[in-house]
């Protein structure tokens, strides 16, 4: 496992700048804490956005195959009308009556299994999956929490707790145990199933026999994490139900694969065939727009509502609501998921005709259009695979194309473009990414 705090940054010496970016490092070290730390090797600076484009004060543009919170693109004028709008009207709270709070709850639960019909609200996926948590462990009794190997949840104090991606400066709750997916660990497909539910099983025992039980199991159904184990469709029932019968509830984080992103379904759960008790929400909900929500069954949301108190003076203002309202309408009307599916075919069909090229494509996984795509050539070290993914991800910003790293080791590429991307932007991506390789391995 990668100990870096953040492999693709940029790190002052190692390359050329010109004159204006340099000074406006040199400004941002002076006043901005060193948590704060810029991507890519030589950073970019972005003044403006339209679309899959991001523009830099000389107007170049960059394709963004990477970031997944304006799912439908860059300042994406109907979401922004629709902010705008309210936001020269009233921006209020929950605490106060607004028909728009409740068109916009109804019309989000009416998106879920009909067994998920209650919602909070909150601004940051975060917030949520730190809400559930709450919700998990006073509903259950208990305090345990089972997560992936390398899972990022969060970094409020309770979901770092819970997040082994941040690294060993953060530590671990006690009451957290961890699971391995089958890809790191090398075990088939065939076998994902029964690998799962043992190591779950096995968390379960540990759990209950200190006397902590189970509060909760909490995974981001795609592993985006770890590395986009995505496949095959349902292993992770298995240990879903393990949990179910330790009295833990099941959260499904979908801050990585929610609204479309997965393309067959709106939620990314539904690619296994399970319901959760609980689910989060967050980045591409506002398309930008911080706003964030737990969807949930009625009786762990009663519970909590009726014995503890969560108040929040900006989850479900009237702003963000209305921002939201528009990104929904806009997913459903205009068919989002259905093209994320079409475009993560073209997508996936370009990879594997690289893949038989000798330029270092391991492997690709994908759910829609969040993609892993394994670099390395054959025989590698784990040390020389993550230099290469982390030179071809900086050889195609070089090259006016934007992706990053994932998973324990950080090498795989992970491509994850907003959700409106068209063939043009499919086959821009595919030949750069062609480039790249070229240049690092050919």
């Amino acid at each position: 496992m990668s100990t870096d705090l953040m492999p693709n940054r940029y790190i002052p010496g190692e390359a050329d700048l010109p004159t204006r970016e340099a000074e406006l490092i040199a400004r941002r070290n002076n006043v901005l804490a060193a948590s704060y730390r810029l991507q890519y090797r030589r950073p970019v600076h972005f003044v403006r956005g339209e679309g899959m484009w991001l523009y830099d004060p000389d107007d170049r543009a960059y394709l963004d195959f990477y970031n997944n919170v304006p799912s439908l693109g860059h300042c994406h004028p109907e979401v922004n009308a629709a902010m705008a709008e309210q936001a020269g009207r009233i921006s209020a709270n929950t605490r106060y009556l607004e028909p728009k709070l409740v068109d916009y709850a109804e019309r989000l639960v009416e998106t879920f299994p009909q067994e998920l019909d209650r919602v909070v609200f909150t601004c940051t996926g975060s917030e949520s999956n730190d809400l559930a948590l709450r919700i998990a462990r006073l509903a259950s009794g208990n305090e345990g929490v089972i997560v992936s190997s390398y899972a990022y949840h969060g970094t409020s104090a309770a979901t770092a707790a819970v997040s082994p991606n941040l690294g060993d400066a953060v530590k671990l709750s006690p009451f957290v145990r961890m699971v391995s997916l089958h890809g790191p660990a090398g075990v088939p497909q065939s076998q994902a199933a029964d690998f799962f539910e043992t190591q779950v099983r096995a968390a379960v025992v540990d759990l209950n026999r200190r006397g902590i039980g189970v509060a909760a199991l909490l995974i981001d159904s795609i592993f985006s994490s770890d590395g986009v184990w995505v496949d095959p469709p349902g292993f992770i029932a298995g240990g879903i139900a393990a949990v179910r019968e330790a009295g833990g509830l099941v959260i499904a984080d979908e801050v990585q694969p929610g609204f479309g992103r997965t393309g067959a379904h709106m939620w990314g759960f539904e690619r296994h065939g399970i319901v959760p008790d609980l689910v989060t929400l967050g980045k591409p909900m506002g398309n930008g727009f911080p706003i964030g929500a737990v969807v949930g069954r009625k009786s762990p949301m009663d519970q909590f509502g009726d014995t503890a108190r969560y108040s929040n003076t900006f989850a479900g203002n009237t702003v963000g609501i209305a921002t939201a309202d528009a990104v929904l309408t806009i997913l459903q009307r205009d068919q989002i998921p259905q093209n994320a599916l079409a475009m993560s075919e073209r997508l996936r069909a370009g990879l594997e005709k690289l893949a038989m090229l000798p330029y270092g494509i391991l492997g690709i996984r994908n759910a829609g259009l969040f993609f892993g795509i394994d670099l390395g050539l054959e025989d590698a070290t784990a040390a020389s695979r993550r230099a290469m993914a982390l030179n071809v991800v900086n050889a195609m910003r070089d090259d006016g194309v934007l992706v990053s790293t994932t998973g324990a080791n950080e090498d795989s590429l992970k491509v994850r473009p907003p959700l409106v991307c068209q063939a043009q932007h499919v086959d821009q991506f595919l030949a750069a990414l062609e480039r790249a390789l070229i240049k690092i391995a050919g």
